[in-house]
Protein backbone atom coordinates (compact mmCIF):
# COMPACT_ATOMS: atom_id res chain seq x y z
CA UNK A 1 0.00 0.00 0.00
CA UNK A 2 2.44 2.54 1.37
CA UNK A 3 4.32 1.88 -2.41
CA UNK A 4 1.15 2.52 -4.04
CA UNK A 5 1.06 5.60 -2.46
CA UNK A 6 4.30 6.86 -3.29
CA UNK A 7 4.00 5.61 -6.83
CA UNK A 8 0.46 8.11 -7.19
CA UNK A 9 2.19 11.02 -5.60
CA UNK A 10 5.37 10.71 -8.33
CA UNK A 11 2.90 10.50 -11.12
CA UNK A 12 0.94 13.28 -9.68
CA UNK A 13 3.82 15.52 -9.69
CA UNK A 14 5.10 14.32 -13.14
CA UNK A 15 1.54 15.76 -13.94
CA UNK A 16 1.24 18.72 -12.29
CA UNK A 17 4.80 19.85 -12.71
CA UNK A 18 5.27 18.65 -16.34
CA UNK A 19 8.28 16.82 -17.83
CA UNK A 20 10.42 18.72 -20.27
CA UNK A 21 10.46 21.98 -20.58
CA UNK A 22 9.45 23.29 -24.26
CA UNK A 23 8.60 26.23 -26.37
CA UNK A 24 10.80 29.35 -26.78
CA UNK A 25 10.35 33.00 -27.16
CA UNK A 26 9.24 34.38 -30.11
CA UNK A 27 5.87 35.62 -32.26
CA UNK A 28 4.14 32.68 -33.30
CA UNK A 29 3.98 31.91 -37.16
CA UNK A 30 1.81 30.76 -39.31
CA UNK A 31 2.15 27.63 -41.45
CA UNK A 32 3.67 24.29 -41.91
CA UNK A 33 2.76 21.00 -41.10
CA UNK A 34 2.70 18.04 -38.44
CA UNK A 35 2.69 14.57 -39.19
CA UNK A 36 2.48 11.78 -37.00
CA UNK A 37 1.47 8.14 -37.51
CA UNK A 38 -1.18 5.59 -36.25
CA UNK A 39 -1.12 1.46 -36.62
CA UNK A 40 -4.49 1.50 -37.38
CA UNK A 41 -6.76 3.59 -40.25
CA UNK A 42 -9.87 5.22 -38.73
CA UNK A 43 -13.25 3.33 -39.30
CA UNK A 44 -15.60 6.19 -40.17
CA UNK A 45 -15.37 10.17 -39.15
CA UNK A 46 -18.63 10.46 -37.90
CA UNK A 47 -18.25 10.08 -33.85
CA UNK A 48 -21.15 8.42 -32.72
CA UNK A 49 -20.71 5.61 -34.55
CA UNK A 50 -16.83 4.82 -34.49
CA UNK A 51 -15.19 2.78 -31.62
CA UNK A 52 -11.65 2.72 -32.20
CA UNK A 53 -9.01 5.50 -31.02
CA UNK A 54 -7.63 6.69 -34.48
CA UNK A 55 -11.10 7.82 -35.56
CA UNK A 56 -12.36 9.78 -32.57
CA UNK A 57 -8.63 11.06 -32.75
CA UNK A 58 -9.12 12.71 -36.50
CA UNK A 59 -12.89 13.19 -35.76
CA UNK A 60 -11.77 15.52 -32.73
CA UNK A 61 -9.85 17.61 -34.69
CA UNK A 62 -12.91 18.15 -36.86
CA UNK A 63 -15.64 18.06 -34.53
CA UNK A 64 -16.39 20.18 -31.98
CA UNK A 65 -18.85 19.13 -28.51
CA UNK A 66 -21.07 22.11 -26.45
CA UNK A 67 -18.42 21.10 -23.42
CA UNK A 68 -15.03 20.26 -23.43
CA UNK A 69 -11.80 19.65 -20.88
CA UNK A 70 -9.44 22.06 -20.70
CA UNK A 71 -5.64 21.76 -19.83
CA UNK A 72 -6.67 21.03 -16.10
CA UNK A 73 -9.20 18.38 -16.18
CA UNK A 74 -12.00 21.19 -15.45
CA UNK A 75 -14.96 21.00 -17.71
CA UNK A 76 -15.38 24.37 -19.64
CA UNK A 77 -17.47 25.49 -22.93
CA UNK A 78 -16.83 24.43 -26.08
CA UNK A 79 -19.65 25.24 -28.42
CA UNK A 80 -22.05 26.50 -25.23
CA UNK A 81 -21.13 29.96 -24.23
CA UNK A 82 -22.22 28.98 -20.96
CA UNK A 83 -25.17 27.05 -19.24
CA UNK A 84 -27.18 26.32 -16.38
CA UNK A 85 -29.05 23.74 -14.21
CA UNK A 86 -31.87 23.54 -12.59
CA UNK A 87 -31.94 24.12 -8.88
CA UNK A 88 -33.35 20.17 -9.24
CA UNK A 89 -30.55 19.61 -11.25
CA UNK A 90 -32.65 17.61 -13.83
CA UNK A 91 -32.50 20.48 -16.72
CA UNK A 92 -29.31 21.95 -18.34
CA UNK A 93 -30.06 24.91 -20.48
CA UNK A 94 -26.84 25.60 -23.08
CA UNK A 95 -26.21 28.97 -24.10
CA UNK A 96 -24.38 28.65 -27.58
CA UNK A 97 -21.79 30.63 -29.32
CA UNK A 98 -23.52 32.87 -32.04
CA UNK A 99 -21.42 33.38 -35.73
CA UNK A 100 -19.64 29.78 -35.45
CA UNK A 101 -19.93 27.97 -39.15
CA UNK A 102 -19.81 25.02 -40.37
CA UNK A 103 -17.32 24.36 -42.75
CA UNK A 104 -19.26 24.92 -46.00
CA UNK A 105 -20.41 28.34 -44.74
CA UNK A 106 -23.92 27.50 -43.47
CA UNK A 107 -24.15 28.91 -39.59
CA UNK A 108 -24.32 26.55 -36.77
CA UNK A 109 -27.64 26.66 -34.57
CA UNK A 110 -29.29 24.42 -32.06
CA UNK A 111 -31.35 22.89 -34.33
CA UNK A 112 -27.71 20.87 -35.16
CA UNK A 113 -27.44 20.06 -31.70
CA UNK A 114 -31.19 18.86 -31.53
CA UNK A 115 -30.42 16.62 -34.67
CA UNK A 116 -27.77 15.00 -33.28
CA UNK A 117 -29.19 14.34 -30.37
CA UNK A 118 -32.33 12.76 -32.11
CA UNK A 119 -29.69 10.72 -34.04
CA UNK A 120 -27.66 9.11 -31.30
CA UNK A 121 -31.40 7.97 -29.99
CA UNK A 122 -32.64 6.55 -32.89
CA UNK A 123 -32.67 2.95 -32.33
CA UNK A 124 -31.41 2.41 -35.93
CA UNK A 125 -28.38 4.61 -35.01
CA UNK A 126 -25.81 1.69 -34.49
CA UNK A 127 -23.85 3.86 -31.79
CA UNK A 128 -22.20 2.60 -28.30
CA UNK A 129 -22.44 5.74 -26.82
CA UNK A 130 -26.69 6.44 -26.94
CA UNK A 131 -27.14 5.42 -23.00
CA UNK A 132 -25.79 8.85 -22.01
CA UNK A 133 -28.87 10.27 -23.89
CA UNK A 134 -31.72 7.80 -23.73
CA UNK A 135 -31.93 8.87 -20.15
CA UNK A 136 -32.85 12.82 -21.66
CA UNK A 137 -36.76 12.75 -21.16
CA UNK A 138 -36.88 16.05 -23.62
CA UNK A 139 -34.34 18.33 -25.85
CA UNK A 140 -35.33 21.36 -26.87
CA UNK A 141 -34.16 24.15 -29.62
CA UNK A 142 -35.97 27.20 -28.61
CA UNK A 143 -34.46 29.38 -30.50
CA UNK A 144 -31.09 29.14 -33.02
CA UNK A 145 -28.68 30.06 -29.95
CA UNK A 146 -30.27 27.96 -26.94
CA UNK A 147 -30.04 24.29 -26.70
CA UNK A 148 -32.32 22.99 -23.40
CA UNK A 149 -32.17 19.19 -22.33
CA UNK A 150 -34.59 17.72 -19.46
CA UNK A 151 -33.49 14.52 -17.63
CA UNK A 152 -35.88 11.87 -16.44
CA UNK A 153 -33.82 11.38 -13.07
CA UNK A 154 -30.71 13.37 -12.20
CA UNK A 155 -28.18 12.18 -13.85
CA UNK A 156 -24.00 12.86 -12.84
CA UNK A 157 -22.27 12.71 -15.83
CA UNK A 158 -25.02 15.05 -17.60
CA UNK A 159 -23.06 17.95 -18.60
CA UNK A 160 -19.71 15.75 -19.14
CA UNK A 161 -21.46 13.25 -21.81
CA UNK A 162 -22.13 16.98 -24.68
CA UNK A 163 -18.82 16.06 -25.50
CA UNK A 164 -18.08 16.06 -29.03
CA UNK A 165 -20.03 12.72 -29.77
CA UNK A 166 -23.62 14.43 -30.56
CA UNK A 167 -23.49 18.00 -32.86
CA UNK A 168 -23.96 17.05 -36.54
CA UNK A 169 -25.18 19.50 -39.42
CA UNK A 170 -28.59 18.89 -40.03
CA UNK A 171 -28.69 20.67 -43.12
CA UNK A 172 -26.66 17.77 -45.12
CA UNK A 173 -27.72 14.94 -43.25
CA UNK A 174 -31.25 14.79 -41.53
CA UNK A 175 -33.30 12.18 -43.79
CA UNK A 176 -30.16 9.93 -44.40
CA UNK A 177 -29.19 7.28 -43.17
CA UNK A 178 -25.64 7.76 -41.25
CA UNK A 179 -24.03 4.30 -41.91
CA UNK A 180 -24.31 4.56 -45.71
CA UNK A 181 -23.85 8.30 -45.75
CA UNK A 182 -20.92 9.63 -47.21
CA UNK A 183 -20.72 11.85 -44.95
CA UNK A 184 -18.59 9.23 -42.64
CA UNK A 185 -15.99 9.89 -45.15
CA UNK A 186 -16.29 13.30 -46.52
CA UNK A 187 -17.23 14.92 -43.23
CA UNK A 188 -17.89 18.74 -42.91
CA UNK A 189 -17.46 19.94 -39.33
CA UNK A 190 -16.58 23.01 -37.46
CA UNK A 191 -13.58 22.22 -35.86
CA UNK A 192 -10.13 23.74 -35.96
CA UNK A 193 -8.74 21.45 -39.19
CA UNK A 194 -11.36 20.76 -42.32
CA UNK A 195 -10.81 16.51 -44.14
CA UNK A 196 -8.73 16.95 -47.32
CA UNK A 197 -7.68 13.64 -48.30
CA UNK A 198 -8.23 10.08 -46.87
CA UNK A 199 -6.52 7.41 -48.55
CA UNK A 200 -7.56 4.06 -46.93
CA UNK A 201 -4.54 2.42 -45.17
CA UNK A 202 -2.41 5.02 -46.16
CA UNK A 203 -2.61 8.44 -44.87
CA UNK A 204 -5.29 10.90 -43.76
CA UNK A 205 -4.78 14.67 -44.17
CA UNK A 206 -6.46 17.54 -42.46
CA UNK A 207 -6.09 21.33 -43.15
CA UNK A 208 -6.63 24.00 -41.13
CA UNK A 209 -10.36 26.07 -40.53
CA UNK A 210 -9.36 29.49 -41.64
CA UNK A 211 -12.62 30.52 -39.89
CA UNK A 212 -12.50 28.50 -36.73
CA UNK A 213 -14.11 30.47 -34.25
CA UNK A 214 -11.10 30.28 -31.54
CA UNK A 215 -8.81 31.41 -34.33
CA UNK A 216 -7.56 29.26 -37.04
CA UNK A 217 -4.74 26.81 -36.14
CA UNK A 218 -0.99 28.06 -36.42
CA UNK A 219 -0.23 24.79 -38.20
CA UNK A 220 -1.70 24.50 -41.98
CA UNK A 221 -1.94 20.67 -41.91
CA UNK A 222 -2.13 17.57 -40.04
CA UNK A 223 -1.12 14.37 -41.76
CA UNK A 224 -1.93 10.91 -40.20
CA UNK A 225 0.28 8.03 -42.00
CA UNK A 226 -1.15 4.39 -41.40
CA UNK A 227 1.74 2.89 -40.27
CA UNK A 228 1.06 -0.55 -38.95
CA UNK A 229 4.52 -1.45 -37.58
CA UNK A 230 5.93 -0.01 -34.83
CA UNK A 231 9.19 -0.30 -35.44
CA UNK A 232 8.92 0.64 -39.18
CA UNK A 233 6.91 3.96 -37.77
CA UNK A 234 10.30 4.74 -35.38
CA UNK A 235 12.35 4.33 -38.65
CA UNK A 236 10.06 7.01 -40.46
CA UNK A 237 10.72 9.18 -37.52
CA UNK A 238 14.42 8.78 -37.79
CA UNK A 239 14.25 9.62 -41.16
CA UNK A 240 12.57 12.63 -40.85
CA UNK A 241 8.55 10.71 -42.48
CA UNK A 242 6.78 11.69 -39.03
CA UNK A 243 7.60 14.45 -36.64
CA UNK A 244 5.43 13.26 -33.51
CA UNK A 245 4.76 9.66 -32.43
CA UNK A 246 3.98 7.58 -29.00
CA UNK A 247 7.42 5.54 -28.33
CA UNK A 248 7.52 2.05 -26.94
CA UNK A 249 9.38 2.31 -23.43
CA UNK A 250 12.84 0.62 -25.07
CA UNK A 251 12.70 3.28 -27.96
CA UNK A 252 11.86 5.88 -25.00
CA UNK A 253 14.77 4.14 -22.74
CA UNK A 254 17.25 3.40 -25.22
CA UNK A 255 16.76 3.83 -28.89
CA UNK A 256 16.28 7.89 -28.42
CA UNK A 257 19.10 8.22 -25.65
CA UNK A 258 21.49 9.23 -28.87
CA UNK A 259 23.10 13.06 -29.61
CA UNK A 260 20.60 12.67 -32.77
CA UNK A 261 17.78 12.53 -30.68
CA UNK A 262 18.47 14.74 -28.00
CA UNK A 263 19.53 17.96 -30.75
CA UNK A 264 16.40 17.28 -32.98
CA UNK A 265 13.37 16.11 -30.42
CA UNK A 266 11.79 16.40 -26.73
CA UNK A 267 10.30 13.41 -25.30
CA UNK A 268 7.56 13.67 -22.46
CA UNK A 269 6.82 10.95 -20.33
CA UNK A 270 3.23 10.87 -17.90
CA UNK A 271 1.11 8.46 -16.97
CA UNK A 272 -1.60 7.48 -19.64
CA UNK A 273 -5.40 7.84 -19.80
CA UNK A 274 -5.58 4.22 -20.59
CA UNK A 275 -5.15 0.83 -19.16
CA UNK A 276 -4.58 -2.66 -20.89
CA UNK A 277 -6.23 -6.06 -20.27
CA UNK A 278 -6.73 -9.30 -20.72
CA UNK A 279 -10.52 -9.68 -21.80
CA UNK A 280 -12.59 -12.85 -21.24
CA UNK A 281 -15.92 -14.29 -23.72
CA UNK A 282 -18.39 -14.72 -20.89
CA UNK A 283 -20.44 -16.78 -23.17
CA UNK A 284 -17.49 -19.39 -23.74
CA UNK A 285 -17.75 -22.10 -21.43
CA UNK A 286 -14.07 -22.30 -20.57
CA UNK A 287 -14.54 -18.97 -18.87
CA UNK A 288 -17.96 -18.71 -17.17
CA UNK A 289 -16.31 -20.05 -13.64
CA UNK A 290 -15.39 -16.79 -11.89
CA UNK A 291 -12.95 -19.05 -9.78
CA UNK A 292 -11.09 -19.73 -13.34
CA UNK A 293 -10.00 -16.05 -14.23
CA UNK A 294 -9.25 -15.88 -11.11
CA UNK A 295 -7.05 -18.74 -11.16
CA UNK A 296 -5.40 -16.94 -14.66
CA UNK A 297 -5.06 -13.43 -12.37
CA UNK A 298 -3.33 -15.54 -10.23
CA UNK A 299 -1.44 -17.03 -12.46
CA UNK A 300 0.27 -14.28 -14.33
CA UNK A 301 2.77 -11.80 -12.65
CA UNK A 302 1.62 -8.00 -13.58
CA UNK A 303 4.73 -6.35 -11.58
CA UNK A 304 6.88 -8.72 -14.41
CA UNK A 305 5.33 -7.21 -17.30
CA UNK A 306 5.51 -3.91 -15.80
CA UNK A 307 9.44 -4.32 -15.22
CA UNK A 308 10.06 -6.40 -18.43
CA UNK A 309 7.78 -5.13 -21.69
CA UNK A 310 7.08 -1.41 -20.26
CA UNK A 311 10.73 -1.47 -18.72
CA UNK A 312 8.93 0.28 -15.19
CA UNK A 313 6.93 3.04 -17.44
CA UNK A 314 3.97 1.78 -15.86
CA UNK A 315 2.18 0.53 -13.05
CA UNK A 316 -0.19 -2.47 -12.09
CA UNK A 317 -4.06 -2.06 -13.16
CA UNK A 318 -5.90 -3.58 -10.57
CA UNK A 319 -9.71 -2.27 -12.12
CA UNK A 320 -10.64 0.51 -14.96
CA UNK A 321 -9.37 3.40 -13.32
CA UNK A 322 -5.59 4.97 -13.17
CA UNK A 323 -4.07 5.32 -9.78
CA UNK A 324 -4.37 9.23 -9.48
CA UNK A 325 -8.22 9.22 -10.12
CA UNK A 326 -10.30 10.48 -7.09
CA UNK A 327 -12.58 7.68 -7.99
CA UNK A 328 -9.77 5.13 -8.29
CA UNK A 329 -9.75 2.04 -4.99
CA UNK A 330 -6.16 1.28 -3.88
CA UNK A 331 -7.64 -1.42 -1.51
CA UNK A 332 -9.17 -3.78 -4.06
CA UNK A 333 -8.14 -7.70 -4.30
CA UNK A 334 -4.72 -7.48 -6.44
CA UNK A 335 -4.41 -11.24 -7.48
CA UNK A 336 -0.83 -11.41 -7.07
CA UNK A 337 1.53 -14.00 -8.65
CA UNK A 338 0.43 -17.21 -7.11
CA UNK A 339 0.70 -20.06 -9.41
CA UNK A 340 -0.15 -22.46 -6.70
CA UNK A 341 -3.13 -20.91 -5.82
CA UNK A 342 -3.85 -20.79 -9.66
CA UNK A 343 -3.45 -24.47 -9.84
CA UNK A 344 -5.66 -24.98 -6.19
CA UNK A 345 -8.44 -22.88 -8.12
CA UNK A 346 -8.60 -24.30 -11.07
CA UNK A 347 -8.46 -28.03 -9.64
CA UNK A 348 -11.77 -26.63 -7.37
CA UNK A 349 -13.25 -25.92 -11.11
CA UNK A 350 -12.84 -29.26 -12.08
CA UNK A 351 -9.38 -28.70 -14.35
CA UNK A 352 -7.00 -31.54 -13.79
CA UNK A 353 -4.67 -33.44 -16.02
CA UNK A 354 -5.87 -36.48 -16.37
CA UNK A 355 -4.07 -38.09 -18.95
CA UNK A 356 -0.10 -36.47 -18.28
CA UNK A 357 0.48 -34.58 -21.22
CA UNK A 358 0.89 -31.39 -19.15
CA UNK A 359 -2.62 -29.86 -20.30
CA UNK A 360 -5.55 -29.92 -17.93
CA UNK A 361 -8.99 -31.18 -19.27
CA UNK A 362 -11.98 -31.29 -17.88
CA UNK A 363 -14.90 -33.65 -19.52
CA UNK A 364 -12.32 -34.79 -22.13
CA UNK A 365 -11.71 -30.91 -23.38
CA UNK A 366 -8.65 -29.93 -23.07
CA UNK A 367 -8.08 -26.51 -21.74
CA UNK A 368 -6.48 -24.70 -24.89
CA UNK A 369 -7.89 -21.21 -26.27
CA UNK A 370 -6.36 -18.21 -28.42
CA UNK A 371 -5.62 -14.78 -27.56
CA UNK A 372 -6.40 -12.34 -30.09
CA UNK A 373 -4.73 -8.93 -30.39
CA UNK A 374 -3.66 -6.55 -32.50
CA UNK A 375 -0.66 -5.85 -34.78
CA UNK A 376 1.58 -2.89 -34.61
CA UNK A 377 1.33 -3.05 -30.42
CA UNK A 378 4.83 -4.67 -29.67
CA UNK A 379 3.61 -4.36 -25.94
CA UNK A 380 0.42 -6.28 -26.19
CA UNK A 381 2.10 -8.58 -28.14
CA UNK A 382 5.22 -9.43 -25.86
CA UNK A 383 2.69 -9.00 -22.79
CA UNK A 384 0.69 -11.64 -24.60
CA UNK A 385 4.06 -13.85 -24.89
CA UNK A 386 4.94 -13.67 -21.23
CA UNK A 387 0.97 -14.80 -20.44
CA UNK A 388 1.45 -17.78 -23.06
CA UNK A 389 4.24 -18.67 -20.83
CA UNK A 390 3.11 -18.55 -17.89
CA UNK A 391 -0.16 -19.80 -18.39
CA UNK A 392 1.76 -22.89 -20.24
CA UNK A 393 3.03 -23.21 -16.40
CA UNK A 394 -0.04 -24.30 -15.02
CA UNK A 395 -1.25 -26.48 -17.30
CA UNK A 396 -3.30 -23.81 -20.29
CA UNK A 397 -2.54 -23.76 -23.42
CA UNK A 398 -3.05 -20.70 -25.10
CA UNK A 399 -2.63 -19.62 -28.21
CA UNK A 400 -1.34 -15.85 -29.68
CA UNK A 401 -3.23 -14.72 -32.75
CA UNK A 402 -2.33 -11.04 -33.83
CA UNK A 403 -4.41 -9.07 -36.54
CA UNK A 404 -4.69 -6.18 -38.27
CA UNK A 405 -6.59 -3.67 -36.22
CA UNK A 406 -9.72 -2.94 -38.71
CA UNK A 407 -10.60 -6.37 -39.51
CA UNK A 408 -9.65 -7.69 -35.39
CA UNK A 409 -12.31 -4.98 -34.97
CA UNK A 410 -15.16 -5.79 -37.46
CA UNK A 411 -14.93 -9.39 -37.95
CA UNK A 412 -13.65 -10.49 -34.33
CA UNK A 413 -14.61 -8.13 -31.89
CA UNK A 414 -18.19 -6.78 -33.46
CA UNK A 415 -18.97 -10.44 -34.06
CA UNK A 416 -18.05 -11.67 -30.87
CA UNK A 417 -15.42 -14.38 -32.14
CA UNK A 418 -12.76 -14.75 -30.01
CA UNK A 419 -11.78 -17.00 -26.67
CA UNK A 420 -10.09 -13.90 -25.07
CA UNK A 421 -8.46 -10.53 -26.52
CA UNK A 422 -5.73 -8.41 -25.39
CA UNK A 423 -7.10 -5.18 -25.85
CA UNK A 424 -6.61 -1.27 -23.92
CA UNK A 425 -10.01 1.38 -23.21
CA UNK A 426 -8.85 4.98 -22.82
CA UNK A 427 -10.00 6.28 -19.58
CA UNK A 428 -11.82 9.60 -18.98
CA UNK A 429 -12.63 12.13 -16.70
CA UNK A 430 -15.86 10.76 -15.49
CA UNK A 431 -15.80 7.53 -13.33
CA UNK A 432 -18.99 6.53 -15.21
CA UNK A 433 -18.30 3.28 -17.05
CA UNK A 434 -21.74 1.99 -17.88
CA UNK A 435 -21.31 1.55 -21.64
CA UNK A 436 -18.48 -1.23 -20.73
CA UNK A 437 -19.93 -3.10 -17.73
CA UNK A 438 -23.69 -2.91 -18.14
CA UNK A 439 -25.08 -5.97 -19.30
CA UNK A 440 -27.46 -3.57 -21.04
CA UNK A 441 -24.42 -2.73 -23.49
CA UNK A 442 -23.87 -6.11 -25.14
CA UNK A 443 -25.39 -5.84 -28.27
CA UNK A 444 -23.84 -5.42 -31.84
CA UNK A 445 -21.27 -2.88 -31.69
CA UNK A 446 -21.67 -1.95 -28.27
CA UNK A 447 -18.66 -1.42 -25.35
CA UNK A 448 -19.47 -4.84 -23.32
CA UNK A 449 -18.44 -7.52 -26.00
CA UNK A 450 -17.10 -9.94 -23.51
CA UNK A 451 -20.77 -10.32 -21.86
CA UNK A 452 -20.18 -9.10 -18.33
CA UNK A 453 -23.01 -9.29 -16.47
CA UNK A 454 -23.85 -8.88 -12.62
CA UNK A 455 -27.02 -7.13 -11.02
CA UNK A 456 -25.02 -5.57 -8.57
CA UNK A 457 -22.79 -3.61 -10.55
CA UNK A 458 -25.86 -3.27 -12.87
CA UNK A 459 -27.31 -1.29 -10.01
CA UNK A 460 -24.45 0.64 -8.94
CA UNK A 461 -24.32 1.70 -12.52
CA UNK A 462 -26.98 3.21 -12.54
CA UNK A 463 -26.96 4.66 -9.08
CA UNK A 464 -23.61 6.61 -9.90
CA UNK A 465 -25.17 8.25 -12.52
CA UNK A 466 -28.20 9.26 -10.39
CA UNK A 467 -25.68 10.54 -7.67
CA UNK A 468 -24.40 13.92 -7.53
CA UNK A 469 -22.54 13.73 -4.64
CA UNK A 470 -18.87 13.17 -4.77
CA UNK A 471 -18.40 10.75 -1.58
CA UNK A 472 -21.06 8.98 -2.18
CA UNK A 473 -20.66 8.72 -5.69
CA UNK A 474 -16.55 7.87 -4.96
CA UNK A 475 -17.90 4.78 -2.42
CA UNK A 476 -19.74 3.59 -5.27
CA UNK A 477 -17.35 3.22 -8.05
CA UNK A 478 -15.24 2.25 -5.13
CA UNK A 479 -17.45 -0.41 -4.88
CA UNK A 480 -18.18 -1.63 -8.63
CA UNK A 481 -14.14 -1.67 -8.33
CA UNK A 482 -14.34 -4.32 -5.33
CA UNK A 483 -16.67 -6.19 -7.29
CA UNK A 484 -14.79 -6.28 -10.82
CA UNK A 485 -12.02 -7.36 -9.31
CA UNK A 486 -13.08 -10.30 -7.53
CA UNK A 487 -15.36 -11.41 -10.69
CA UNK A 488 -12.25 -10.38 -13.02
CA UNK A 489 -13.99 -10.17 -15.94
CA UNK A 490 -10.82 -8.89 -16.96
CA UNK A 491 -7.61 -9.53 -15.78
CA UNK A 492 -6.80 -5.81 -15.60
CA UNK A 493 -2.64 -5.35 -16.53
CA UNK A 494 -0.78 -2.59 -16.33
CA UNK A 495 -1.56 1.77 -17.17
CA UNK A 496 0.98 2.86 -19.10
CA UNK A 497 2.86 5.72 -19.39
CA UNK A 498 2.27 7.99 -22.21
CA UNK A 499 5.76 8.70 -23.92
CA UNK A 500 5.28 10.78 -26.82
CA UNK A 501 8.51 12.43 -28.96
CA UNK A 502 7.64 15.57 -31.05
CA UNK A 503 10.68 17.54 -33.36
CA UNK A 504 12.32 20.12 -31.82
CA UNK A 505 10.86 22.45 -34.18
CA UNK A 506 7.71 22.41 -33.05
CA UNK A 507 6.79 25.51 -30.18
CA UNK A 508 3.69 26.27 -27.85
CA UNK A 509 3.77 22.47 -26.41
CA UNK A 510 2.44 23.26 -22.94
CA UNK A 511 2.33 20.09 -20.66
CA UNK A 512 -0.10 20.00 -17.89
CA UNK A 513 -2.05 17.24 -16.26
CA UNK A 514 -4.36 16.81 -19.39
CA UNK A 515 -1.16 15.77 -21.21
CA UNK A 516 0.16 17.67 -23.71
CA UNK A 517 -2.17 18.10 -26.90
CA UNK A 518 -5.16 19.88 -25.39
CA UNK A 519 -3.42 23.14 -26.73
CA UNK A 520 -2.61 21.63 -30.22
CA UNK A 521 -3.82 24.74 -32.69
CA UNK A 522 -1.58 26.81 -30.69
CA UNK A 523 1.25 24.95 -31.36
CA UNK A 524 3.65 26.68 -34.54
CA UNK A 525 6.66 26.20 -36.40
CA UNK A 526 9.30 29.20 -36.53
CA UNK A 527 8.70 30.18 -40.58
CA UNK A 528 12.64 29.51 -41.61
CA UNK A 529 11.78 25.74 -39.91
CA UNK A 530 8.72 24.88 -41.83
CA UNK A 531 8.88 22.60 -44.39
CA UNK A 532 7.13 21.95 -47.69
CA UNK A 533 4.74 19.09 -48.67
CA UNK A 534 6.01 17.06 -51.80
CA UNK A 535 3.57 15.94 -53.92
Amino acid sequence: MHVMKVIIALFLTLAIMGQTVSGRAGTPDYGGYIVTGSIGDASTLIPMLSTDATSHEIAGLIFNGLVKYDKDLNLVGDLAESWEVSPDGLTITFHLRKGVRWADGVEFTSEDCLFGFRTITDPKTPTAYAGDYLVVEKAEAPDPYTFRVTYKEPFAPALSSWGNLVVLPRHLLEGQDITKSPFGRRPVGLGPFCLSEWKTQERIELEANRTYFEGRPYLDRFIMRIIPDAATMFLELKSGGLDWMGLSPIQFDRQTDTPFFRNNFRKYEYLSFSYTYLGYNLRSPLFSDRRVRQAIAHAIDKEEIVRGVLLGYGVVATGPYKPDAWFYNPDVPSFPYDPEKSKALLAQAGWHDTDGDGILDKDGRPFSFTLLTNQGNPLREKSAQIIQYRLGKIGIDMKIRTLEWTAFINDFIDKRRFDAVLLGWTIGQDPDIFDIWHSSKTGPKELNFIGYANPEVDRLLIEGRRTFDREKRRKIYFRIQEILAEDQPYTFLYVPMALPIIHKRYQGIEPAPAGISHNFIRWWVPRSEQRTLVP
